[in-house]
């Protein structure tokens, strides 16, 4: 077995975050989870006796973050591998979506990520170590209509990572943006939120893309224990990559938009290189 590491995993209550904090504990890891609330934290430190610590965060409590990094780091040990896990996906047609669930998106999505990576750093900077995981999606590289908020969280995310990622690599800090298709979680079911629906002009091509996004919730290809098996394999990899898809799904639609994209690119080159000089 590879060395025992202390992984901290936002939103371990279910989904990805509940598969891998599951999968890490059985490979010899210890793991502190984020919950939302104090029965959460039971219910998650009933996993384990030793290798499970659960504190109660909220993402987008930024004031409250770095103290909870420091209280870990002091009282369960240094934090090997953060994985920012915590998000949702929103669902609604840009035009009929507030702007307050854009800010809440990003709050969540982004910002909180973002928050938990700069309370980590400091540490692993000094240690010249660490391994941060950044659960991004297909969404943040392909779009559909009707989740322009969500996309643009995932974009944002998969951006911030491969920059941060240069920014530390000199440190022995890797950064993985982890980007699963389609899976058996949560994501489409109780965590979506949903812009109500108020301008019938869309209907045509959102209605059966919300439809086929609800009839496939709980039958999607990707099993979360098998997602978590990935993660544990980039992160005990001596070079993890910066990107990782998860999924077949994933693969054939990224492969797609970047083949889309140079067909586009190679079309619109004279006109790109006419700008110059």
């Amino acid at each position: 077995m590879e060395s025992s590491k202390i992984l901290l995993i936002t939103g371990v209550s279910s989904g990805f975050g509940r598969a891998l904090a599951q999968e890490a504990v059985a490979a010899g890891h210890k793991v502190v989870g984020t919950v939302r609330s104090v029965e959460a934290q039971r219910e998650f430190e009933s996993l384990s006796a030793d290798s499970v610590f659960a504190r109660v965060l909220d993402v987008t409590d930024f004031d409250a973050i770095d103290g909870v990094v420091e209280e870990i780091e002091a009282s369960v040990g240094p934090v090997d591998v953060l994985v920012n896990n915590a998000g949702y996906g929103h669902e609604g047609v840009m035009e009929e979506s507030p702007l307050a669930e854009m800010r809440r998106q990003f709050d969540v999505n982004v910002f909180g990520a973002v928050a938990m990576m700069k309370a980590v750093l400091p540490f692993m900077r000094a240690r010249r170590r660490g391994h941060i995981l950044n659960i991004t999606s297909m969404g943040g590289y392909i779009t559909m209509p009707g989740i322009s908020y969500y996309c643009g969280s995932k974009f944002a995310l998969e951006g911030i990572s491969e920059a941060l990622g240069k920014e530390v690599k000199a440190f022995g800090i890797s950064v993985t943006a982890v980007a699963p298709g389609s899976f058996r979680t949560d994501w489409a079911g109780r965590s979506m939120q949903r812009t109500p629906r108020s301008i019938p002009d869309y209907d045509a091509i959102f209605d059966p893309i919300r439809k086929a996004r609800e009839e496939k919730s709980g039958k999607q290809l990707g099993d979360p224990q098998k997602a978590a098996r990935a993660m544990l394999a980039a992160i005990a990899a001596d070079r993890p990559p910066a990107h990782l898809l998860l999924g077949s799904d994933a693969l054939g639609l990224v492969r797609d938009k970047l083949s889309a994209l140079e067909d586009e690119i190679r079309v619109w080159e004279s006109v790109t290189v006419s700008t110059d000089g």
